[in-house]
């Protein structure tokens, strides 16, 4: 099916999308080395002249809405906006605050949003699991929020775990109502439930559900006509849902899907990309990467930027990752890329800690462009941003 290029985006965009400034790695999935496109705020002005220098300041409205817009100015010598000192880390953080950067007068500290994790209580006849899948054997709601205050990350999208708990979302409301200012959730929901709208109009009642998820891997053998993902998506719509789509492995099917309902507003779950549960990663793990960055054409979706960590064939940190994710950026824009861990299904790869250091510690990414990947376009998609006191 033809892209509907079109069609207007249901996302709300930010003025002058923002470029990645990185060095290529030449890691599998790697763009052939290119001469950037954009230069680094922090560097040298040539010889003969003034270089044009791109000032970008991060707008935090004090609702939920974050989003970046650059202007460029030429009567200004290149300078480092965000200073640190010799006892920072590579990114300008400090090593007991990790979480926080330095901003210039006036500006709201960087609020990080982990776009997916799961939280689950032990397996018992009260909440029997579906599946008994390699993780932890209880990551509770609030052993969740605890691994999130350890390492200073504010809130997260608790997604309700198909795997455990199939389309029962009951844990992920208990949870929430424990911690309202730090957990949104979101629900799978059942296209064969004839009365699937009529669930999704409950949800939308639900205090701090953000959307809703459908599954749909090669093995659902679900088709992009369905009439299930129909009414579920027409509803999302109605009731001005974001769907999270699971369609790792059957990237042309999950392409099909967002062609055919240009109204919904889709947020694609991993990359779009086949992980695994347990090390190592296998040699083409990046091999869809090209489908991938076909998706960006999608205006009607944004795509998260969660486990990517465990697609590394390197040790912590992890640096084979940062080729292939360049061209996702670059793809899709930071404002439509939205970081997250996939812990708890990520455990047997990484930590938690593991999964947020090398995104928080990144050299290849500015602070601007941090602050958007690792939380304003996950509030931007979401409609949504934790109050952390």
């Amino acid at each position: 099916m033809p892209v509907r290029g079109e069609a207007a985006s249901p996302y709300p965009t930010s003025p002058g999308r923002a470029t990645h400034a990185t060095r290529r790695r030449g890691a599998s999935g790697a763009a052939p080395a290119r001469a950037s496109s954009h230069r680094s705020r922090c560097s040298p002005r040539p010889s003969g002249g003034r270089a044009p220098m791109r000032r970008a300041t991060l707008l935090v409205d004090l609702s939920i809405l974050i989003k970046v817009s650059a202007a460029a100015s030429d009567d200004s010598p290149a300078r480092c906006r965000f200073r640190r000192s010799p006892s920072d880390g590579p990114s300008g953080h400090k090593v007991s605050v990790i979480a926080k950067l330095t901003w210039p007068k006036g500006a709201v500290p960087m609020t990080i949003i982990d776009s997916q994790v799961h939280a689950y209580e032990a397996n018992t006849p009260k909440r029997p699991w579906h599946t008994v899948p390699n993780w932890p054997d209880h990551v509770t709601g609030d052993e969740m929020v605890a691994a999130m205050d350890k390492v200073g990350v504010d809130g997260a999208i608790f997604i309700s775990s198909f795997s455990m708990y199939r389309y029962d979302a009951s844990y992920a409301v208990d949870v929430q109502r424990t911690h309202p200012d730090r957990l949104a959730i979101v629900k799978p929901v059942d296209p064969d439930d004839q009365a699937v709208a009529d669930v999704i109009a409950e949800w939308k009642n639900t205090p701090g559900a953000v959307g809703v998820r459908i599954m749909v891997p090669k093995e659902s053998g679900r088709e992009a006509n369905d009439p299930g993902l129909d009414r579920i998506l027409r509803a999302a719509v109605r009731h001005d849902f974001p769907v999270n789509i699971l369609c790792w492995g059957n990237l042309d099917t999950g392409a099909a899907i967002i062609d055919r309902h240009p109204e919904t507003r889709f947020i694609i779950d991993h990359l779009g990309i086949l992980q695994p549960r347990v090390p190592p990663a296998s040699a083409n793990s990046w091999a869809d990467l090209p489908k991938v960055l076909d998706l960006a054409k999608r205006p009607n979706a944004v795509i998260k930027v969660s486990g990517a960590c465990t697609l590394s064939r390197e040790p912590y940190p992890f640096p084979d990752i940062w080729g292939p994710l360049a061209r996702v950026f670059d793809a899709w824009g930071f404002d439509r890329c939205l970081w997250g861990t996939d812990w708890t299904r990520a455990f047997a790869v990484v930590n938690y800690e593991q999964a947020v250091g090398p995104f928080l510690k990144a050299s290849q990414l500015s602070d601007t462009e941090r602050a958007m990947l690792m939380g304003g376009a996950c509030a931007k998609a979401y409609g949504w941003s934790p109050n952390k006191a």
